[in-house]
Order: C-alpha cells, then structure tokens, then sequence
C-alpha cells in the first residue's frame, strides 16, 4: 500500500470508527420502522441515513438500509446484534449489522484488457474506492509492473477451460488464506465453475460489455455492430452460475451510430464499463445492496 493510499485509509477509519449500518429484508407489515428505530434509539443509537423500500405493502417484501451513530460500536457490536434477534424473529427478518469501518478484504481478476483494473486502482489511490485491496490474480501477466507499482500483491495464475478446476483450487486457497470478502471480475476472460461461485455467494461482482440482457457472452460489440445498434452499454452484477445472467446492480449506456466501426463501438464501450464496474463496486463496498431473487435492491 502506498503512503497516500494508507493515510487516507486510517483517517477514513478514525473519522467512521463508530459509524454503523444495518441492512434488513422481510415480509413488509405494520410495525417495522418503528421497532427497529426504536431499538436503535434505545441503545444510544443517532440514526444518520434511512432508505426503505416495498415491493407491495399488502404481502410483499420490505428493505431497508440504515446508517448511525454509536459510542463504542466495536465493543458494544456483538451485543447489539444478539438483542437484535428477538425483533429480528418477530418480523422474520433477514438482516446483518456491519461496522463502517471495517473495510471489506478485496480481491480483483483480471487479463489481458486493463482498463477497468486500472480505473479500481486509481480510485482505491485517491480514496475514493473504500476497501482493504489485497491482490491481484491474473491468467496473464500483463497487469503485474501497474500491480506491483501500487504496493499490491500480483499472482499470475495461467488458465484455460482445460485446467480450471485445477487453477481455481489454487484461487480459492489463496482468497481463503486472505480471507477475501469480495472479488471484482475486471474483464477477467474465463467462466468460473460452479464450486467457485458457490463458495463466495453475491461476493463476486462482474462487468459484462454489453447492456445485458442484450448480447450475452463474447464479442458483444461486434454483435452489435453486425445488428446496427443506436446504444451500447455495459452491466455489472454479481456471478452466479446461469452466464451473464446474476442479479444486475448497474448499468449504462452511450449513443452511437453508423460512423462507429466495431472498434470504435469497443473504444466506447471500455469508457462505459469503467464507471459502471466503479459504481456497482462502491456500492457493495457501501452495503447499499441487496439481493431480492433475482434482481437488487440499491439504495444509492
């Protein structure tokens, strides 16, 4: 970790070291702000943030992700979320507490395209992308010097559809061992098998080149071109293991036209898939996310 990047860090953790958040999800009825807000208030909580949503009032599911305040949170957490259970049961919840300033441990595979890898770490440098950035796995070397010049741990692990699960036993280990909470696909060119997304679910976050639905799989953009399309775009959401196809977090898009080649359909396309990789990431890292079925919730 370089020095800037390091500063940065232990200031953002000093500034939030009793910020908290809880995430919740459950079957929506009367009652469920107030216990929660109450609960908070009982226990010395200063709620700072509150964002809610239903998908129906009547029989629906209701989330909500909440931001405070609280004296000594990192003694009094292990308490707080014992005393949360009996609300928690009575509303059927699914829920967890996270402390601010505990940043997520942070994993990213890339190839050969470095564009999006590129762009997490200039982000992570300026502080802008808040997270514990461990290291780096490549089935190329082409990102090692840019890695390694960051004071980021490099290892290149070759793969091919011959040998994944062979190299995938060794990821694993490795995001085990570093006890990685979340891992960032940043163009990295090979389908993961099932065993692998099932270990880390909704923890690996994808950035597909293409506005998915639309062109699922490779070469995206000269499919577009082939087709004549009037907007590009990108989408990143979290792997599971139907293709391109996991709960969507975000996505965007860029006028083109005839004039624009292949090639310049993809030069368009690298800009698109930056900031929309940067944004689902942020917003993980956020705990701004929840999985509904197949699709999320962002409160953003």
């Amino acid at each position: 970790m370089n020095a800037f990047t390091g500063t940065s860090v232990e200031s953002y953790k000093q500034r939030y070291i009793n910020r908290g958040r809880l995430l919740v999800s459950c079957p929506d009825k009367q009652g469920i702000v107030a216990s929660v807000s109450k609960f908070l208030y009982d226990h010395g909580a200063n709620i700072i943030e509150s964002n809610q949503y239903s998908t129906n009032p009547s029989g629906g599911t209701f989330f909500i992700r909440i931001e405070f305040e609280m004296e000594e949170l990192a003694e009094r957490k292990a308490t707080l979320e014992k005393e949360f259970g009996s609300i928690a049961a009575v509303f059927n919840m699914e829920w967890k507490f996270t402390r601010v300033s505990e940043l997520k441990r942070t994993a990213v595979f890339v190839s050969k395209e470095l564009h999006c890898l590129l762009e997490l770490l200039w982000e992570w440098q300026s502080g802008e992308l808040m997270c514990d950035l461990a290291l780096v796995i490549s089935n190329h070397e082409e990102a090692r010097s840019v890695v390694e010049s960051f004071g980021i741990p490099f290892y290149y692990l070759p793969a091919s559809k011959d040998i994944r699960e062979e190299v995938e036993k060794k990821q694993l280990a490795i995001l085990q061992k570093e006890e990685i909470d979340v891992i960032i696909l940043a163009r990295y060119m090979q389908i993961l098998t099932s065993n692998f997304v099932q270990a880390h679910p909704y923890q690996i976050i994808n950035i597909h080149h293409s506005f998915l639905p639309a062109f699922v799989g490779a070469k995206p953009y000269h499919r577009a071109y082939e087709r004549g399309v009037k907007l590009i775009g990108a989408t990143s959401h979290y792997v599971t293991d139907d293709l391109d196809e996991g709960p969507i977090i975000e996505q965007d898009i860029e006028r083109v036209n005839h004039r624009n080649q292949a090639e310049d359909l993809k030069k368009i396309g690298r800009s698109i898939e930056r900031r929309v990789l940067t944004n689902a990431v942020k917003w993980h890292l956020e705990d701004r996310v929840i999985v509904h079925e197949n699709r999320t919730i962002v409160f953003n």
